[in-house]
């Protein structure tokens, strides 16, 4: 927890005051995505197709013919796994014909498309990954020993590496945004779903997307607690 090394209870409170906006954000982006999923999920499309419909769809529009579609279980754990070239729809997603399942399918089969168009935000955060994975799981650390033995090198490498993480999130946003883009621009051209039922996946989408907007804003936060308590440890 943040309070153990900048001031026990007095940091505590602090830390999650100062927090407390990111938190709400967090917290009502969840409950805003959950909600517009359900409500769309119980909405048919009027032509009948699935998940898997839909992302195949998409696939073919983008002129896409090595990727494969499969289910997995789980709800909401849809994603498309580019090393493998291979789009994983959920269970509550693929089967489904619901207008919620063709927005999210659609989405997914988007990010497939951005890793054939060689999509720039797709491919620099493809090459953070290995990275972000070591410094989430050092930033932390670093920060704490420094602080607890008062070293201020490592207290900079820990926000260095936090920052980093940061950084990450923001490269997100483009990548999930373009990729409900090009889902939504195929839903509309091949007409997948009726003027009504493409509003609704365009409400399932931007609620899904405004989930990393929130958290980025919380991480935000975050960065700049850590920079005022790091920049306060030196002038002590």
């Amino acid at each position: 927890m943040p309070y153990l090394y900048f001031g026990y209870f007095e940091g505590y409170v602090q830390y999650y005051l100062y927090m407390l906006p990111g938190i709400l954000a967090v917290l009502i982006a969840s409950l805003a995505v959950k909600a517009t999923f359900r409500r769309w999920s119980g909405v048919g499309n009027a032509r009948g197709l699935t998940g898997a419909d839909a992302a195949q769809a998409v696939l073919r529009a983008y002129g896409i013919t090595d990727v494969t579609v499969e289910r997995v279980s789980g709800r909401l754990t849809d994603h498309y796994d580019p090393r493998s070239k291979t789009i994983r729809l959920s269970e509550s997603v693929c089967d489904s014909r619901s207008v919620a399942a063709v927005g999210v399918a659609a989405h997914e089969a988007g990010h497939a498309a951005q890793y054939a168009s060689g999509y720039a935000p797709v491919k620099l955060r493809m090459a953070m990954i290995p990275v972000c994975n070591v410094g989430a799981q050092l930033a932390l650390p670093l920060l704490i020993l420094g602080s607890v033995f008062n070293f201020f090198g490592l207290m900079v490498a820990g926000l260095a590496l936090f920052a980093l993480s940061v950084f990450f999130q923001l490269v997100t946003l483009p990548v999930e945004f373009n990729a409900s883009r090009r889902a939504m621009a195929v839903i509309r051209e091949r007409d997948l779903l009726t003027g009504e039922e493409a509003v609704g996946a365009r409400k399932v989408l931007t609620a899904a997307a405004m989930t990393y907007v929130a958290s980025l804003f919380q991480s935000v936060l975050s960065l700049l607690y850590f920079m005022l308590r790091v920049v306060g440890s030196r002038r002590r």
